[in-house]
């Protein structure tokens, strides 16, 4: 393994116009061109990978007893909601055992600590009862060909069907497999699998990236009579095992289509398909390669369109030579490009701040640089993080880092198919209380609705509050919801919309509107005479996202001398302190803006590349009472690029 050199952020964030069409049902308008933030995307797959096998996530160790488990596994869900993640991909499969009582497979070690051993309750039906009362996704993931991470098979219960049928098996490299070239074994694997899908309320069905074995050294995969008896019409063993791995994938998007048209069916697989020195198709990388080493013809399933989603396991730091995330975020963009394959990134959290990892993985940036560097793609509609142990471990804050730049909001699920939106919730009503503002509506025939919060009375809905999530609070299955967030005197209009199941989303509710009372409020624009900055800052109109008449720019520099914005504050207390800024890709990635609050000034750094043409939320400080500089915008910053001066808003809190 090689490490990147030193690196600036990869990623240029563009505002993007987006055109949103609004059924005619909404109020007032009927198209609207709006200015998205990239930081707030609407719809985004956020998920996690719970991994059963050895124990690794959960349960942490078997045997534990059922509300011991159960309690783990509420955690875990909790710990993904925090995170303002909306999936969770669950290993009920993990070696040819189940999660459930399957009437195909054991029940699995990794449950009780003895194959076959009832754990007293059914798993499955609790996971997804749990996960779906929160609102998140819950992804069944089966590892399809693992018997067991040892060769013994009499270690195995004796009805399992790997000794029952002994030559449906064999060994390789220290573990038990079966064997995908017989017909049978395919066949037996997806019944196994169906029978989670028919009996239980999925949202996904998902397969890891363990095809054929791995290679192991000095070792052959001991199938030549298979090959030989079913190989009828292939010139070579290798294009008959990747036809097995075909057949297989095949047959399952047909079989749980038909089945439940809404469940999702995607894959995980190795990062490199081919590399481009073996296949022009292929990736500039130089690296093992799937479709070679194990038989995964991941390209041809998304050609195919066998499956709703790939979510390559892009393991690799940004600048690692062999296998680059860079590289390999743009080409699996190309390849999903125009065939309605959805493309979601696989997440190595459990390199960030390892030990033993390269030194790429001790930056606290550098899984947040991957998600900028997804911001170049469209195609890619999310990520998925191994595993829920390293998403919780937060090692040298990795994870909180790409939470505060990504997570700020919450995202709806992207959209599957072309299914018709469920119709627009009615009767919503809102009342203020003392937890907040308790909103209720009526709503039939959706399975989850969102809840929008704009400030003020708004009686007609603006689309172009919908068109990312800066103003979104949340998601829920019920027809009630409480926004914790609300001040006691804060005025607000609350818009709810109706999910179905493949995340079509309706036409707003009718505003629900809280008043407000009156509070301290002042803006303070460059024009104003609270304004200060040097000679060095010049003056623009350039940007139509500006506040007032125009707004100050000036070049980065090894000095502060900012800019700074004065306002008489009535009182001492609590203030909420915001931003306006023109935004655009030159401008400055990492502004530092500086806030006098009581006890000592505080730093923020914002990008302006984006999110401009808006108020933006800095936090909420002490300030002492008086009139002074409260807010400042530095130049002394070590990226390239106009820091802009434009506008600030400061508003007391009075809970």
């Amino acid at each position: 393994m090689t490490t990147h050199p030193l690196r600036t952020i990869l990623a240029t964030v563009a505002l993007v116009l987006t055109a949103l069409v609004v059924p005619s049902t909404t109020p007032a308008v009927s198209a609207a061109a709006c200015v998205t933030d990239p930081a707030t995307p609407k719809r985004q797959l956020r998920g996690m990978w719970v991994s059963s096998v050895a124990n690794i996530d959960w349960p942490s160790s078997a045997g534990l007893s059922v509300a011991a488990q159960q309690a783990e596994f509420r955690a875990w869900l909790d710990l993904a909601v925090s995170k303002r993640m909306n999936a969770v991909f669950v290993q009920v499969r993990p070696t040819a055992d189940a999660f459930w009582p399957s009437s195909y497979e054991p029940w699995s070690q990794w449950l009780t600590g003895t194959q076959g051993k009832d754990p007293g309750y059914d798993p499955m039906a609790f996971m997804v009862a749990e996960a779906h009362a929160r609102n998140l996704e819950f992804h069944a993931w089966f590892n399809p060909y693992r018997i067991a991470n040892n060769a013994d098979p009499s270690k195995l219960v004796a009805t399992h069907p790997a000794r029952t049928h002994p030559a449906w098996r064999f060994a390789y490299g220290g573990k038990l497999y079966y064997n995908p070239g017989i017909p049978e074994v395919r066949d037996f694997i997806e019944d196994a699998i169906m029978d989670a899908v028919t009996r239980y309320d999925l949202d996904g069905v998902h397969l890891d990236d363990y095809f054929y074995p791995y290679p192991v050294s000095g070792e052959t995969i001991p199938d030549a009579a298979t090959y030989a008896q079913y190989g009828g019409g292939f010139g070579n063993i290798a294009d008959w095992r990747r036809d097995n791995v075909n057949q297989l994938m095949r047959e399952m998007d047909q079989r749980i289509h038909a089945a439940k048209s809404w469940v999702s069916f995607g894959v995980s697989p190795f990062g490199i398909w081919r590399n481009a020195s073996t296949d022009p198709l292929g990736s500039s990388t130089s690296g093992l390669q799937s479709y070679d080493a194990i038989y995964a013809d991941s390209r041809l399933w998304v050609k195919q369109g066998w499956v709703d989603y790939l979510a390559p396991q892009i393991y690799w730091n940004i600048g690692y030579a062999p296998a680059d995330y860079a590289v390999l975020t743009a080409w699996w963009s190309s390849v999903v490009r125009g065939t309605g394959v959805q493309l979601v990134v696989g997440q190595a959290a459990y390199r960030a701040g390892a030990s033993g990892q390269d030194a790429a993985w001790q930056d606290p940036a550098e899984l947040s640089d991957h998600l900028y560097d997804n911001r170049k793609h469209p195609e890619v509609a999310g990520d998925i993080y191994f595993s829920a142990k390293d998403v919780k471990a937060n090692r040298i804050g990795a994870i909180a880092a790409l939470v505060n730049a990504h997570y700020a909001k919450p995202a709806l699920l992207p959209a599957r198919g072309t299914a018709a939106a469920p119709a627009a919730p009615t009767s919503a009503a809102a009342t203020r209380g003392s937890g907040g503002v308790a909103l209720s509506w009526q709503g039939a025939g959706a399975t989850a609705y969102a809840i929008y919060r704009v400030d003020g009375s708004r009686p007609a809905a603006d689309p172009c509050a919908y068109a990312d999530a800066r103003n979104l609070l949340g998601t829920t299955r019920k027809t009630t919801f409480t926004d914790a967030t609300a001040t006691a005197t804060g005025g607000y209009t609350y818009y709810v919309t109706a999910l179905n199941r493949t995340h079509q989303e309706s036409a707003p509710s009718a505003g629900a509107v809280v008043t407000g009372t009156a509070a301290f409020s002042v803006v303070v624009d460059n024009s104003d005479a609270g304004f200060a900055a040097s000679s060095s800052w010049g003056t623009s109109s350039f940007s139509a996202q500006l506040y007032g008449a125009d707004y100050r720019f000036a070049d980065p520099v090894a000095a502060s001398d900012p800019a700074w914005f004065k306002a008489a504050i009535p009182s001492a207390g609590n203030y909420r302190v915001e931003v306006w800024y023109a935004a655009n890709a030159g401008y400055n990635s990492a502004t530092p803006y500086l806030v006098a609050a009581s006890g000592g000034n505080q730093t923020v750094v914002v990008d302006q590349r984006s999110g401009g043409g808006q108020w933006r939320t800095l936090g909420t400080y002490t300030l002492d009472a008086g009139t002074y500089n409260v807010v400042g915008v530095s130049r002394w910053t070590s990226t390239t690029g106009y820091v802009i001066a434009d506008a600030v808003r400061i508003t007391k809190i009075t809970s």
